[in-house]
């Protein structure tokens, strides 16, 4: 099987733990690839090339073609809502979404802010809970918006909750849990159905779980 796969990846921690994988599953990637500064690394022995790409912009690439098979949080699948298939959670990068706010933060009915770099979840989160708020969107450091008076609260993902500790700010509510899942354009599936199943039977064996197409 010599069919290339393009695999589109966020680099730090979900590119590593997803490389450890793809080697456990037996496919011969380098030692060093991970300390390549490209944004587009071949593995010929794997026949797979990979795009290195901001997380939230994975399953646009994937979308679109440019790569056929893609790794993305969960939270990014639910706000970008992208016209891919998510074949299997692979069970790294957990995390979770989260409402934190300052510890002497009071509901208010007047207009409450909430800073976000995921408007779309945060806005279907509240308006399940019959809650109507201001959805400021924010790019990064969102446990900022909070400390300046910018926003009443945040919505963010939390791992150790230590950066929120640092900030002075506290969790409130705990919205849905994140980990990364495999995900495939719906052309490349048909086109490449082979060596995709392939890779995906082989990652599922891995993780000790059944994929999900």
């Amino acid at each position: 099987m010599n069919e290339w796969l393009t695999i589109a990846m966020p680099k730090g921690r979900i590119f590593e733990e997803a490389v450890q994988l793809l080697r456990k599953a037996g496919f011969p990637i380098p030692p060093e690839f991970e300390e390549s500064r490209k944004l587009i690394v071949d593995a010929p022995e794997a026949n797979m090339r990979f795009i290195l790409a901001k997380p939230m912009d994975v399953p646009t690439y994937v979308e679109h073609g440019v790569a056929d098979i893609g790794v993305a949080g969960k939270d990014t699948m639910i706000e970008e809502e992208r016209d891919v298939y998510e074949v299997l959670d692979l069970n790294i990068s957990a995390c979770y979404l989260a409402v934190a706010g300052l510890p002497e933060y009071e509901k208010s009915d007047v207009n409450p802010k909430v800073a976000s770099k995921y408007p779309n979840l945060a806005t279907q989160y509240f308006k399940q809970q019959g809650e109507q708020v201001e959805i400021i969107k924010l790019n990064g450091s969102i446990e900022l918006a909070p400390l300046v008076g910018l926003a009443d609260r945040i919505v963010d993902i939390v791992s150790t909750g230590q950066t929120l500790k640092e900030n002075g700010l506290i969790e409130l509510e705990t919205i849905v849990p994140i980990t990364s899942r495999l995900i495939v354009n719906p052309v490349s599936y048909r086109l490449k159905d082979t060596v995709i199943d392939d890779l995906v039977e082989r990652v599922a064996q891995v993780i000790g779980v059944e994929e999900q197409v």
